[in-house]
Order: C-alpha cells, then structure tokens, then sequence
C-alpha cells in the first residue's frame, strides 16, 4: 500500500508560479513511476506530467503543460513535486498526484495504482 497526499495549491494570477508536493509513505518510493493529472469543474481527469521508475529520470509532458511545467523527485523526502510556471487560468483545476508500480502507459489513469485526494489550483485573469 501508498498512500498518496498532496499539497501546494491554491489562488494565483495568470503569470505566475505554484510548487505542488505529493508526500508518500508505504512502499519503497522510488520503486514507483508517479504522475500528476487534473480535472477541471465538469470535465474529465487528464493527464498532466510523469516521472519514470528509475535512475535515468525519464519525463513525458501533455502538449498544454511543456514548456511550463516540471516534475521532479526527492527519494530523500519521499516527495514528487510539479513546478507550475507561466500559469494560465485554464490551468485551474483539481491536481492529482498518483503512483504505478509499471513502466507502460504513463499517459493513462489506468495505468497507475494508487491516487491522492487532490489540491485545489486557481488561476486568476
């Protein structure tokens, strides 16, 4: 088991920057592969950023968030992080951190194995 708890969100002005945190603790944390999605007000979850199992640090970016947004992780702290540049409003939604114990379909939801409860990002005009 993971359990998954993410943090870091809140009201911003278009333009600027967020830091989100995804504190784990169960299993060995860098044995995952950990993704962020996002799911505005009435439309469906969708993938934000990945961050493969290994020591290479492999990344894969939706189209709307390269450029902007950067995932990383500290296996020291047990935390994955998504640096949130450039802000736009279009960018609020709810963000969701999440862990696969596989290496294929980083893109997909079904994909990954454990999920957090989400925090709250606002982009303002």
């Amino acid at each position: 088991q993971v359990h998954l708890v993410e943090s870091g969100g809140g009201l911003v002005q278009a333009g600027g920057s967020l830091r989100l945190s995804c504190a784990a603790s169960g299993r060995t944390f860098s044995s995952y592969t950990m993704g962020w999605f996002r799911q505005a007000q009435g439309k469906e979850r969708e993938f934000v950023a990945a961050l493969l199992n290994w020591s290479g640090g492999s990344t894969y970016y939706a189209d709307s968030e390269k450029g902007r947004f950067t995932i990383s992780r500290d296996n020291a702290k047990n935390t994955v992080y998504l640096q949130m540049n450039s802000l736009k409003p279009e960018d609020t939604a709810v963000y969701y951190c999440a862990a696969a114990e596989g290496l294929f379909g980083v893109r997909s939801m079904s994909s990954y194995d454990y999920w957090g409860q989400g925090t709250q990002v606002t982009v303002s005009s």
